[in-house]
C-alpha cells in the first residue's frame, strides 16, 4: 500500500487466502470450480423458474428474481479478484477499486441477510397461515419487502463506505486478506477507527442477529405446525418434517455463523487467518449452496 495520508492512497495490495506456493493452484482449481457451479446453478434457477409456469410463486419469486440475482453478483464480486491473486505475484488493486468492492459487497451481503429472513417467513406464512396467505403475501407487500430490503442495504452500505473515506491509511504494508472487508481496512488505519468499528457492530447486530431470530423464530413454528397437524408420531415421520428444511437451514447456518464469527466481534480479538477463513464460506460456499437448498 502506498505509503501516506488518506488522500494520498492510491492503490492496495491484496495478500490473498494464502501465501504458501504449493497451494496456489489447488486452490485456484478448486475455487475456479467453485465459482462455475455457483453460476451455472444461479443462472438455472432463474432460467427454470422463469420457464416453468407452475413455479411463478411468491416463494420462488424471491428464489429466482433476487435470492439468486444477489447470489450471483456478491460471488461476482469477490470470487474473480481472488482468482486472479492466485495467478499473480502481486496483486494490486486501486483505491477506487478497492472502495467500489467494498461498496458492493456490502450491498449484495447485506440484502442477503434479511432476503434470507423473508424467505423463512414466507414459508411460516404458507405452511402455517395457507388460507390467509394470498392476503398477507400480496404483490404489493412484496413490493414493499424487496423495496425495504434493498433500501436497507444501500443505506448500511453507503454509511459504511463513506466513513471509510474518513480514515486515514498510514501503514505501508501488505491487507492480509483476499478482498477488502472492513475489519480488514480498519486495521491498517492510522487514524480514529472508533466511530467505524461501532457503525460495524450495530448494523452487524440489526444485519445478522436481528433476520437470524426471524428465521429462527419462522421455523420453530414450522416444525410445531406440520407435528400438530399432520399429527406425526413415528420417529421416521418426523425426519420426513424436519428434512423439508433441514437444507435451507444448512445455509442459513453456515451463512450467519460465519459473518457473526467475523463481525460481531472486536478487531481486537479476532484473527485475520480466522476471519479469512469464515468469510470463505459466507461469501463463496454460501451462494453455490443456496440454488440447492431453495430447489
Amino acid at each position: 500500500m502506498i505509503a501516506g495520508n488518506h488522500s494520498t492512497v492510491t492503490e492496495f495490495i491484496l495478500a490473498g487466502l494464502t501465501e504458501k506456493p504449493e497451494l496456489q493452484l489447488p486452490l485456484f482449481l478448486f475455487f475456479l470450480g467453485v465459482y462455475v457451479v455457483t453460476v451455472v446453478a444461479n443462472l438455472g434457477m432463474i432460467t427454470l423458474i422463469g420457464l416453468s409456469s407452475h413455479l411463478h410463486t411468491p416463494m420462488y419469486y424471491f428464489v429466482s428474481i433476487f435470492l439468486s440475482f444477489i447470489d450471483l453478483r456478491r460471488s461476482t464480486v469477490i470470487t474473480p479478484k481472488m482468482l486472479v491473486n492466485f495467478v499473480t505475484e502481486k496483486n494490486i488493486i486501486s483505491y477506487p477499486e478497492c472502495m467500489t468492492q467494498l461498496y458492493f459487497f456490502l450491498i449484495f451481503a447485506i440484502a442477503e441477510c434479511h432476503m434470507l429472513a423473508a424467505m423463512a417467513y414466507d414459508h411460516y406464512i404458507a405452511i402455517c397461515s395457507p388460507l390467509l396467505y394470498d392476503v398477507i403475501v400480496s404483490p404489493e407487500a412484496r413490493f414493499y419487502l424487496i423495496f425495504g430490503i434493498y433500501t436497507i442495504s444501500l443505506v448500511c452500505a453507503s454509511a459504511h463506505t463513506g466513513c471509510i473515506f474518513r480514515v486515514h491509511f498510514c501503514k505501508f504494508d501488505v491487507i492480509n486478506h483476499y478482498f477488502f472487508d472492513l475489519p480488514s481496512l480498519l486495521n491498517f488505519s492510522c487514524s480514529s477507527t472508533y466511530v467505524n468499528e461501532l457503525l460495524v457492530l450495530i448494523f452487524s447486530a440489526f444485519t445478522i442477529l436481528a433476520p437470524s431470530l426471524t428465521i429462527l423464530g419462522s421455523y420453530v413454528f414450522i416444525v410445531a405446525s406440520i407435528l400438530r397437524i399432520l399429527r406425526i408420531h413415528s420417529t421416521e415421520g418426523r425426519s420426513k418434517a424436519f428434512s423439508m428444511c433441514s437444507s435451507h437451514i444448512l445455509a442459513v447456518t453456515i451463512f450467519y455463523g460465519s459473518a457473526a464469527f467475523r463481525y460481531l466481534q472486536p478487531s481486537s480479538v479476532s484473527s485475520m487467518d480466522q476471519g479469512k477463513v469464515s468469510s470463505v464460506f459466507y461469501n463463496i460456499i454460501v451462494p453455490m449452496l443456496n440454488p440447492r437448498s431453495t430447489a
